[in-house]
């Protein structure tokens, strides 16, 4: 059985639960978790149980995709563009290719519908009343319950630290207007001496926003090892071209005028793990990474930065975790954990270098997964500056995928589904 699976759940109902004592006073910190086997939702506060229903996903040849989503966008009357103008009341976006949350007239109990998620009309309307924008979306097989999860990897708000205490001074009373600003303290982090990480690099500024924060640690794909190459090539003298991750003829030419300067032979693709280590060495700048680490925040990428993945070729698996609240005179916030089934084929383990799967189908699995990753002190204190309720930190083999884009969280699916089909 993976962490996290209940497979008992008896909590699931066929009807709606509606229990406004039990609605969270903050949006964002709910999760919704659908199950396909068990053709339900639950509505989530931490591991508080707010309301379920039944539900009708995809049928066979329209499967729901199953993954990790949060609702992108929310319309009292939609109507579907591929299916007759089918009305979609209530819905709720969560992938730009057509799959949603909504109201539907047939909600059996067995799969029905063409990849969205159909709920019964009154539940559909009472969680449409009590969502926003970005709160969380799982759709597993199995019934999943987020459970309370502690780990040093996981962030923490940075504490304020007590006002300084003057022993020698004579002390008078005063208003709170003449009090001194408390100022952050930065938390120490386990340095990894052995090995030489990259400082992130910005993406966008970031701005006062008290929006939750999506990050995403995930193995390192092409994008970020040509974007770090260009950099290091265009310092080292070789015109890459703007570091924009793309494999443009100015990059493709820089890559071969160092690889005639060092005397690298061409072996496999253009960007090859030879290439990557003969850059960064003659860059002075250690071993390159195999991870990273990406922050989005409202729906857009605010800064991403390396990690480091021991034991690469174990599967990491999928694992998601939530900051339900967040206390920074303590400096403790509260996670809950989910680990959902990954299915990798063949191929992805092939590009990917993975060769076993133990450690990911492990009682423990998303805990092992937390301890094989270390990510820049610089990063972590970033993150934990801008750290708010309803944050979340997925954890996936492969990637940001096709349906991460422009105005979505982290989307990471764990099967494809029926991706592009509504209904």
């Amino acid at each position: 059985m993976k962490p996290f699976l209940l497979l008992g759940l008896g909590l699931l109902s066929a009807t709606a639960l509606s229990c406004p004592a039990l609605a969270a006073p903050d949006a964002r910190t709910l999760q919704i978790v659908v199950s396909k086997d068990r053709q339900s939702l639950a509505v989530y506060d931490g591991d508080t149980v707010v309301a379920t229903s039944k539900v009708s996903t995809g049928k066979r040849g329209h499967t729901t995709p199953s993954g990790i989503f949060s609702i992108l966008e929310k319309q009292v009357y939609h109507e579907s563009n591929l299916y007759s103008a089918s009305p979609m009341p209530y819905m709720q976006r969560l992938t730009w290719s057509g799959i949603a949350l909504h109201e539907s007239n047939s909600v059996p109990n067995y799969p029905a519908s063409h990849g969205c998620v159909r709920m019964p009309k009154a539940f559909a309307k009472m969680l449409y009343q009590m969502t926003e924008r970005g709160v969380h979306v799982v759709i597993a097989d199995q019934p999943l319950v987020p459970q309370p999860f502690e780990n040093s990897m996981l962030f923490q708000p940075q504490a304020a630290p007590p006002p300084a205490l003057f022993s020698d001074i004579e002390l008078r009373p005063m208003t709170a207007s003449f009090l001194p600003q408390v100022q952050t303290l930065q938390v120490a982090t386990n340095d990894v001496t052995s090995i030489q990480i990259p400082q992130a690099k910005a993406i966008v500024t970031p701005a006062a926003d008290p929006a939750p924060l999506s990050i995403l640690i995930t193995r390192r794909g092409l994008r970020e090892n040509v974007r770090d190459l260009q950099g290091l090539l265009n310092g080292m003298g070789f015109m890459a071209g703007t570091p924009d991750g793309m494999l443009g003829p100015a990059t493709v030419q820089a890559i071969e005028d160092f690889r005639k300067a060092h005397d690298i032979k061409t072996t496999g693709s253009l960007v090859s793990p030879t290439l990557m280590k003969a850059v960064y060495a003659a860059a002075g700048k250690g071993e390159p990474p195999n991870g990273a680490i990406m922050v989005r925040q409202s729906f857009r990428p605010l800064f991403e930065g390396p990690a480091i993945i021991a034991e690469p070729q174990e599967a990491l698996g999928v694992h998601f975790f939530t900051a339900n609240a967040i206390d920074r005179i303590s400096g403790k916030a509260d996670w809950f954990g989910m680990t959902l089934e990954e299915e990798l084929s063949k191929q992805a383990k092939k590009r990917l270098g993975i060769t076993s799967e133990e450690q990911s189908q492990s009682l423990d699995a998303a805990g092992q997964a937390l301890g094989r990753i270390t990510i820049p002190d610089d990063v972590r204190h970033r993150i934990e500056d801008l750290l708010t309720a309803g944050s979340s930190l997925t954890i996936s083999d492969t990637g940001i995928g096709p349906e991460t884009g422009n105005e979505t969280d982290f989307i990471t699916l764990t099967n494809n589904g029926a991706l592009g089909k509504k209904g």
